[in-house]
């Protein structure tokens, strides 16, 4: 009887905190995008319940669990600045690239785990494992 190997179960959630990293920096991005713009609102996402919720969907059973939106916009938080702005921006130049460039060092990382996770199963496959 051939073996079932379930994808998701194999990655793990690494997969889906990719997802979360990406969507993170986009709205980091913005926020950087729009630093001298009056009266923008910076806004960073809760990765940490995001990721809950897509892991709880998962174990509900719920195949191809894929980030919407809708998942990003109910995780996703308005900054509080540390200091005010005069035109009532909340984006801080340095608070920004400081989330982005760690957010992106997260990703680097959740990706090279990825990698290795999927060198060690097609090594198992070939039977060399």
């Amino acid at each position: 009887m051939p073996m079932v190997m379930n994808l998701d179960n194999a990655l793990g959630i690494h997969a889906h905190a990719l997802q979360v990293r990406s969507a993170r920096a986009e709205v980091l991005a913005s926020n950087i995008a729009n630093v001298d713009t009056p009266g923008y609102k910076a806004k960073d996402v809760d990765f940490k319940s995001l990721l809950q919720s897509i892991q709880s969907k998962s174990k509900l059973g719920m195949d191809q669990v894929r980030l919407e939106a809708m998942d990003i916009d109910s995780h996703t938080k308005y900054r509080i600045p540390m200091q005010a702005s005069m035109d009532g921006n909340t984006a801080e130049l340095g608070v920004e690239q400081a989330a982005f460039n760690s957010n992106a060092m997260d990703f680097q990382q959740s990706l090279t785990f990825l990698n290795n996770k999927i060198k060690g199963l097609k090594m198992a496959i070939q039977g060399r494992a």
